[in-house]
């Protein structure tokens, strides 16, 4: 069983419920959990309404306060694994990641058996449709280049709000726990997956659609915090690549 799971919060005038529908009924096995995070808009009432229309692919999980993205992730996916789903996976309310980029990843995940997570990447290159205005392809290359220092690995796009996960003792370890990062949190579960089986678990995969969306809820002062952030994690990685012996772990050098 596949879930997907779609973070939610004040997204009354940009989640597009005819979309997710259409999604729903093209893949009958999947199933869509969405978690309102503490939401004060419309958002929960728009998504008790979806989901009385296909209440064997939809349901929503709604928590009590905003607790952040991050969170809402974290929740939505222990969720989807103790509903017993084989893969789980998340994006973003938006749409900003078309759904149907969700079967590549799983194309990719499927071609290895070895292989815990896919995870999408924005990569601008001829054939793809990858918009993003010229300041947030800028900021977001200086983020992704930070994070892959972070993490010590040459990762490209670390804050792709797609990616799908096997239910492996892993990922059931990454989310045990809530992260102590709130905006870097896509970065802190990869450092989590990878903290004993490596980054050979993980692949990147292009995207061939990805559409920037009006409204989004990363301001300044936000992408200084999640630059702070990413030291912190740093600090925590590096400090687990000594606790096992990796030198390769160590996110400079």
């Amino acid at each position: 069983m596949i879930t997907i799971v779609v973070p939610c919060f004040d997204e009354a005038q940009r989640l597009d419920d005819t979309a997710f529908t259409a999604a729903a009924a093209a893949h009958p096995t999947w199933s869509f959990l969405f978690v309102d995070d503490g939401s004060t808009d419309s958002t929960l009432e728009m998504l008790d309404r979806l989901c009385e229309q296909r209440p064997r692919q939809f349901d929503v999980l709604a928590l009590p306060s905003n607790q952040g993205k991050g969170e809402a992730v974290r929740q939505g996916l222990g969720a989807a694994l103790a509903s017993e789903a084989d893969i789980v996976g998340f994006i973003d309310a938006d749409l900003s990641t078309p759904v149907r980029e969700v079967d590549t990843l799983l194309e990719a995940l499927g071609r290895d058996d070895r292989l815990h997570a896919a995870i999408g990447a924005r990569v601008r290159r001829l054939g793809a449709e990858i918009e993003r205005s010229p300041v947030r392809h800028i900021t977001g290359r200086v983020y992704a280049t930070a994070a892959a220092l972070a993490l010590g690995v040459g990762v490209y796009d670390t804050q792709c709000g797609a990616k799908v996960f096997r239910d492996t003792p892993a990922l059931r370890r990454a989310l045990a726990q809530p992260f102590q990062e709130r905006w870097a949190f896509d970065v802190e579960l990869l450092s989590r997956l990878t903290a004993n089986d490596g980054w050979d678990s993980v692949v990147e995969v292009p995207l061939h659609s990805w559409h920037g969306r009006a409204g989004s809820k990363l301001g300044l002062v936000a992408a200084i915090m999640a630059g702070l952030e990413l030291i912190r994690i740093a600090g925590r990685h590096r400090a687990r690549g000594r606790g096992r012996g990796d030198q390769n772990c160590s996110p400079w050098g």
